[in-house]
């Protein structure tokens, strides 16, 4: 397995001045930001890309203000949540329907959905491809063992071997980023 940079790691390498640190943290955290923005608070495409837009550069402006580097994501969470506010109360979109949606308790739980939902998409991505592929097509596209295995060349009796070890990489991967 590749070794990962921790966020805290990155958010230092991003105080030092390091460029490609920035980056990463950017490619780490744009699904997260993008999918608050749409998924959580149902903003525009347009819309999602100027929060979008304003999360980075308010997050590389003020990150010396952060107070600790391990609290980058809940940090960015928070700012995003703030901007996707203002965006609605700036459009002149926020009524009684829009208010129901941002209950604190229901727009927590859509963050976590969120937040479980790009760490195992994460998590995918390092247990690589013949994994990912197998994952993807049994649990995401609900494909048969036999679609699987012709799809792949492979007969569908070894689908359910792979399938079951690739669990067990995933798994590793998670409770590693725990």
């Amino acid at each position: 397995m590749a070794e990962t940079t921790t966020d805290a790691q990155l958010v230092s390498r991003c105080r030092n001045g390091d460029q490609a640190a920035w980056n990463e943290l950017v490619e780490r955290f744009s699904r997260y930001v993008y999918a608050i923005c749409t998924q959580g608070f149902r903003l525009t495409s347009h819309d999602s890309e100027d929060v979008f837009q304003e999360v980075f550069a308010r997050v590389y402006q003020h990150l010396d203000r952060l107070r600790s580097d391990e609290a980058i994501r809940p940090w960015i969470a928070q700012l995003t949540r703030r901007l996707c506010i203002d965006r609605l109360r700036g459009t002149g979109r926020e009524g009684p329907a829009e208010l129901d949606d941002l209950e604190p308790g229901g727009l927590d739980e859509t963050l976590a959905s969120l937040d479980e939902a790009l760490t195992v998409r994460a998590g995918l991505e390092a247990v690589g491809d013949p994994c990912r592929e197998i994952l993807d097509r049994f649990f995401c596209r609900d494909e048969s063992y036999k679609a699987i295995g012709d799809a792949l060349d492979l007969p569908s009796g070894t689908i359910a071997s792979r399938i079951s070890r690739c669990l067990g990489k995933l798994r590793s991967e998670l409770e590693g980023r725990s």
